[in-house]
């Protein structure tokens, strides 16, 4: 998708409608420097609002996906094309977010550990050794948990039994257990439990 073609056809409509950034914003509950960042091309509008924005704006989410005014005949092409393009762009940012749980992990447990085992083998006050490794144990739970949270968010998990992919709970990753980012949980749909493998899209 075309962020800048997007925004610039945000603004377009947005004034033909005669409203203000401001008062844009004011409608939809958020601030007028995110429908800014839409106009200028740096972000695109929350999924959430998407529905309400092209209310205001008197277009369709089509329309809006694709920069532009759609005539009919074009309609049902352009729609699969922005469906493709937001499957691609989910993909993108859940491989992100992905890459980022690693980035964050990886570095603090490493770091935790070289506290552990300083604490454990260098010579220093008792009192010393405990704040070490209580400082490691506490970074390392820490991020434990705000990886699980990013990973929970990113995708889906398949369920090995019927197929279907879908977004647990937190606790449900949390307490599953596992191996890698594969995770031992009960389906919502067929109920058995099964390995099941997260991956990035909703459909096959």
């Amino acid at each position: 998708m075309d962020q800048i073609k997007i925004g610039k056809f945000i603004a377009s409509c947005r004034k033909e409608q005669g409203m203000t950034q401001a008062a844009l914003a004011e409608k939809l509950g958020i601030s007028d420097r995110a429908v800014s960042k839409w106009e200028t091309g740096k972000s695109m509008p929350d999924s959430g609002i998407m529905l309400e924005l092209c209310d205001f704006l008197k277009i369709n989410v089509n329309e809006l996906l694709s920069g532009e005014r759609i005539m009919a005949e074009s309609y049902d092409k352009r729609a699969e094309e922005n469906l493709l393009a937001m499957r691609r762009e989910l993909e993108k940012k859940n491989r992100q977010m992905l890459r980022t749980e690693y980035l964050i992990t990886v570095p603090t447990v490493a770091a935790g550990l070289v506290l552990v085992f300083a604490a454990s083998f260098v010579a220093m006050p008792v009192w010393l050794r405990i704040v070490l490794l209580a400082f490691a144990f506490v970074m390392i739970f820490a991020v434990a948990f705000i990886a699980v949270g990013i990973e929970q968010k990113a995708g889906y998990y398949e369920c090995q039994s019927c197929g279907h992919r879908y977004v647990p709970t937190y606790w449900q990753v949390n307490l599953a257990l596992h191996t890698g980012r594969t995770r031992y949980m009960k389906c919502p749909k067929c109920g058995k439990r099964t390995w099941q493998k997260k991956v990035l899209t909703k459909e096959e």
